[in-house]
């Protein structure tokens, strides 16, 4: 068990979990508010978590101690976060989550672009087969009629 705990793979398999839980609890979540609203509570709740397991693990840093460019990019990584919440949240609001979610996991698909595109990364053939078969899983689910 202390591998899994220090590979990137455990920690990615726990993040679909926890997204997919994210998807059923939201659309319940939000059947009887605004779905702005909805995601300030949310971040509220993100915000307490965050801070006491920063707090826990004596994780906080100065202030002073990060760069303009960590801050540049971590301010915009948050306006994309909270635009892409707000965004989810509202489909929710309007669509199923049996639809919505597989459109919203286009996202990786726009990743392994946006890695290759800004941040030379590379895939191979497979690696470009796999996110063919991604979009095209996404797709299938979401305008199954």
């Amino acid at each position: 068990m202390r591998a899994a705990l220090h590979a990137w793979q455990f920690w990615a398999v726990l993040s679909a979990v926890f997204a997919a839980l994210t998807a059923i609890f939201a659309k319940v979540g939000v059947e009887t508010i605004n779905s702005d609203f909805a995601t300030f509570i949310r971040t509220l709740v993100i915000l307490a978590i965050v801070a006491v397991i920063l707090a826990m693990s004596n994780a906080f840093q100065p202030l002073g101690s990060i760069s303009t460019k960590t801050y540049v990019f971590l301010i915009l990584s948050g306006c994309a976060t909270g635009a892409s919440w707000l965004c989810y949240f509202r489909a929710l609001k309007l669509g199923p989550v049996a639809q919505v979610a597989p459109i919203d996991k286009l996202s990786v698909v726009l990743v392994a672009i946006f890695g290759v595109a800004f941040l030379g990364e590379r895939l191979d053939l497979k690696g470009w087969a796999g996110v063919l078969l991604i979009a095209g899983g996404a797709l299938v689910l979401a305008f199954r009629r």
